[in-house]
């Protein structure tokens, strides 16, 4: 399927791997199609309920001190993730992005919304590196797009690399593990399930 990248939000691959994933649904009119495009936006601006679209880990959105929001996404704010399985040392457990873009694109014919998050050092914690299984080269954007009577969800992975910067030898060994393991199986099967759950 098409990258849905109206918005100029997905960057390009320069290094490491790209892993796509993506959902559409053909509507009988355009009104439906708007009416689901609408639903699907406030879910995908709905970060702490991510988990009741598909996807396998639980969202939280916060702010930069690392305070629990009640929100819709913005830019600047970070969302804490807690993926199955073993988590950072470093950061109590938890995996950290910050929301570095939230961009809108309007046309007659076309509506889209990209939100891109990119990891970051957990604010909770004295290290700088990032509290993530993948660099801070890598990034995650997540659209949602209205073509006339079409509507998709996609997530796009770009420039995905290991975290090999991490300060302790746990996070380091759970960071190779989770983030090859990741690009096949948490990428790709829970982004897909996500997907498929924001425009159901």
């Amino acid at each position: 399927m098409d990258e849905k990248n109206y918005t100029g939000a997905v960057p390009e691959n320069t290094d490491g791997s790209v892993v796509n994933a993506a959902s559409k649904k053909d509507l009988s009119t355009i009104e439906e199609a708007r009416n689901l495009y609408q639903v699907a936006r406030e879910r995908l601006l709905d970060v702490n309920n991510w988990d009741k679209s598909g996807s396998a880990g639980e969202f939280a959105l916060m702010d930069r001190a690392g305070n629990p929001l009640q929100q819709n996404a913005e830019e600047g704010l970070l969302i804490r993730i807690d993926i199955p399985g073993p988590g950072t040392k470093a950061a109590d457990g938890f995996d950290w992005v910050r929301i570095e873009k939230v961009k809108n694109f309007e046309s007659e014919d076309v509506q889209s919304l990209a939100i891109r998050v990119r990891p970051v050092a957990a604010p909770t914690s004295d290290e700088e590196a990032p509290a993530h299984f993948y660099s801070e080269k890598s990034t995650s954007t997540f659209t949602i797009t209205r073509e006339f009577q079409t509507v998709t969800a996609g997530i796009y992975d770009r420039n995905l690399e290991e975290n090999v910067e991490a300060e302790n030898l746990i996070d380091k060994v759970r960071n190779a593990v989770t983030g090859f393991f990741g690009k096949e199986i948490f990428s790709k099967i829970q982004w897909q399930s996500f997907a498929e759950g924001l425009i159901r």
